[in-house]
């Protein structure tokens, strides 16, 4: 979990380096990061498990590096370190492709270009050891090697020349990333849904499952973008949201609570005051809460042998009363009347294959990025299977989702 004062990685940019084994991928890493975050090795494979990093690159910002296998990896553990390469796509932003031009092109950097472009990644193309092919007489580029270069170049976004050796192009690499930097027009957490001057109340309660001595990530996000707005945060506890509410005088703009109260904050909470969770906020953040809503009216369609699958992002010691494997199965339990069969995931274990589930109910995505979380949600829903989020179905559960969604008039539709 990041510290009050660092970049969550789910904020970060995430820039993946592929390519085919001994391309110097990780020769590479080391070189823009200007650190040995990778083991290099004139040894094929050498790198065995995607490597991963969080740190600041300029001229970048905050980002994500991540060094990955040789795509070209063979036998059966060769294929699972390919299938994990793969996998990183699902949260790449900036892909870096960097071949060997010593060694030509290869079918393998076709199929990375490919997926680059099916996925809408972003590609920057790392000519790599320009320092040796350019002293060779033999450069490699027979007619078929040619012809993939060709294609190549068609679904990238530039090429640079780059050595390891002698720092040709890292530079200019770094600046080519950072012109590839996602635009910042994703939503706002809460701050377009709020006026300068408002006092937003948030109900964070602090029982066993509450981290010790800190506020988790949405509920850190949430007061930073509340106080970017020129507005005030009030924090309170659910046993003293009654007791604050009375005491303060004036009716608050919002209140903004931990969805595993939302039943009691629904009942304390004033009618005309609009009242919503940060998983909720957090999951219009991630780009989820439109097939979360979509999605949440399969609760009252399940049946008795169903299987529902509870996903999160990030993996945690579960304790007494955790709200993945028990409070959320025992709500819906209760709702539907049903005997349900839950599964979980947590972290990257998400499934390829959700058909068996009648039901996904995932986690606000606090520590994945935009990317990920919706590559998670469209792999669900194009096959066939209703996804929502624990705010979502919380409030459902409760009977109080059109509430919820009240300061969200486009989804009114939905409801």
């Amino acid at each position: 979990m990041a510290g009050m004062n660092e970049t969550p990685s789910g904020e970060r940019v995430h820039i993946g380096f592929f390519g085919r084994r001994n391309a110097g991928k990780s020769s590479l890493v080391n070189a823009v990061t200007g650190q040995d975050l990778a083991v290099v090795s004139d040894v094929k494979g050498t790198t065995t498990d995607p490597v991963t990093k969080s740190m600041e690159l300029l001229p970048l910002g905050p980002v994500v590096i991540i060094d990955t296998p040789g795509y070209d990896d063979e036998g059966s553990l060769g294929e699972l370190r390919v299938q994990r390469t793969r996998k990183i796509l699902e949260k790449t932003d900036i892909a870096v492709l960097v071949i060997d031009t010593t060694d030509g092109f290869k079918s393998e950097d076709a199929e990375l270009a490919d997926l680059f472009a099916e996925r809408n990644v972003p590609c920057i193309i790392a000519l790599n050891k320009s320092d040796i092919s350019e002293d060779s007489e033999d450069h490699n580029i027979d007619e078929e090697s040619l012809g993939i270069f060709q294609a190549i170049a068609k679904k990238s976004q530039g090429m640079v020349h780059v050595s390891t050796v002698s720092g040709q192009g890292i530079d200019e690499l770094k600046i080519r990333l950072a012109a590839l930097k996602p635009e910042e027009d994703k939503e706002k957490l809460i701050a377009d849904k709020i006026d300068r001057g408002d006092i937003i109340v948030l109900v964070v309660p602090i029982d066993k499952a509450a981290p010790k001595g800190r506020l988790i990530l949405p509920q850190q996000q949430t007061i930073r973008d509340i106080l970017d707005a020129g507005a005030s945060a009030l924090v309170v506890q659910d046993s003293e949201l009654a007791e604050t509410l009375e005491k303060l005088g004036t009716k608050p703009a919002l209140v903004v609570t931990d969805s595993q109260v939302f039943g009691k904050v629904d009942k304390i909470v004033p009618a005309d005051v609009p009242l919503t969770s940060f998983s909720i906020l957090m999951a219009r953040y991630k780009g989820l809460l439109d097939d979360a809503v979509r999605g949440v009216a399969a609760i009252s369609r399940l049946k008795d042998g169903d299987r529902v699958l509870i996903a999160e992002g990030c993996t945690h010691h579960r304790q007494c009363g955790d709200i993945g494997t028990e409070k959320i199965p025992r709500w819906l339990k209760e709702f539907t009347g049903c005997d349900l069969v839950f599964e979980t995931a947590s972290g990257t274990g998400y499934p390829d294959d959700l058909t068996p589930y009648a039901l996904v109910v995932h986690c606000g995505g606090c520590m994945l990025n935009e990317r990920e979380v919706k590559h998670r949600a469209d792999k669900t829903v194009s096959q066939g299977v209703p996804i929502t989020n624990y705010g979502t179905m919380i409030a459902y559960v409760h009977g109080i989702l059109k509430r919820s969604l009240e300061i969200f008039p486009e989804y009114s539709d939905l409801i």
